[in-house]
């Protein structure tokens, strides 16, 4: 396995259980004790985790993973999300994009979008694509696209999410105004609406929904039917669910009730 994966699979373990022990994570990652203490002891240093004796535990109270090691996991499933998410947006409009990898997909699939990459302005001499973000990794992404305005909020960055929040970043949201907003959520409960892990996050992410016109969820199927610290918006706010097909016939069915339109990819 390589090194990637294994720290991908430790980060998982922690994250799920809040520890780790290495002789456990050896025998479930089919690798040596040594390569695992090694492997721990890496990712303690970068403020991944916090060694202990025997292994390992999240690394303070609100764990969560860091974005780069993220990517990988839900990675089709993602970009199937992404591209069909893409295709909801006209050429022409405002965009409000938040972090998450689910997200970034869906920048990366407006990018290569041949109608918008073909042209640098619509009638009126309007940019092909406005966005707004509050992701750093995002707006550096489509910053060299010259088909496409980027507009990034202030704010303070986390490091876990590369998202800017705070009072500079409600600042920006609230004096402008979008045709469609996506949202990436670490949560999406069929009664309660759209959860994200930390309330800066939460409280520019509600703006964002506020201030378009219609409102994309973009999650796979494992966000689904659950919660997490901090709440976004009710289902009332959201128009769009992109899903991957994992999604079960009752949660879709509920979705439906609460006036919420669920795409499969």
């Amino acid at each position: 396995m390589a090194r990637d994966a294994r720290w991908d699979a430790l980060l998982e373990l922690v994250g799920k259980h809040g520890r780790v022990e290495v002789e456990e994570a050896a025998a479930a990652l089919a690798v040596s004790a040594a390569t695992i203490r090694r492997d721990l002891d890496q990712l303690a240093e970068q403020h991944l985790l916090t060694r202990t004796r025997g292994g390992a535990v999240a690394h303070g109270v609100s764990y969560e993973l860091a974005l780069r090691y993220k990517t990988g996991r839900h990675a089709p499933e993602k970009q199937a999300i992404g591209r069909a998410v893409s295709g909801l947006v006209a050429v022409g409009e405002v965009v409000g994009l938040t972090g998450g990898t689910t997200v970034t997909e869906v920048a990366r699939a407006l990018a290569v979008r041949p109608d918008i990459v073909g042209e640098t302005t619509v009638a009126g001499g309007q940019p092909t694509l406005t966005v707004v973000t509050n992701a750093l990794n995002i707006a550096s992404e489509l910053a060299i696209r010259p088909q496409i305005k980027m507009v990034v909020t202030g704010g303070v960055a986390r490091p876990q999410s590369y998202e800017l929040t705070g009072p500079l970043a409600v600042g920006v949201m609230n004096e402008i105004t979008l045709d469609v907003a996506v949202l990436g959520v670490n949560a999406i409960d069929l009664e309660r609406g759209a959860y994200v892990h930390h309330e800066g996050e939460a409280s520019v992410n509600r703006l964002l929904a506020e201030r378009a016109q219609r409102v994309v969820v973009a999650a796979d199927s494992s966000k689904i039917g659950r919660r997490a610290f901090a709440r976004v918006c009710d289902l009332g706010l959201v128009d769009v669910l992109v899903t991957d097909a994992h999604i079960t016939a009752e949660a879709k069915d509920r979705f439906g009730e609460a006036g919420v339109q669920v795409i499969t990819v």
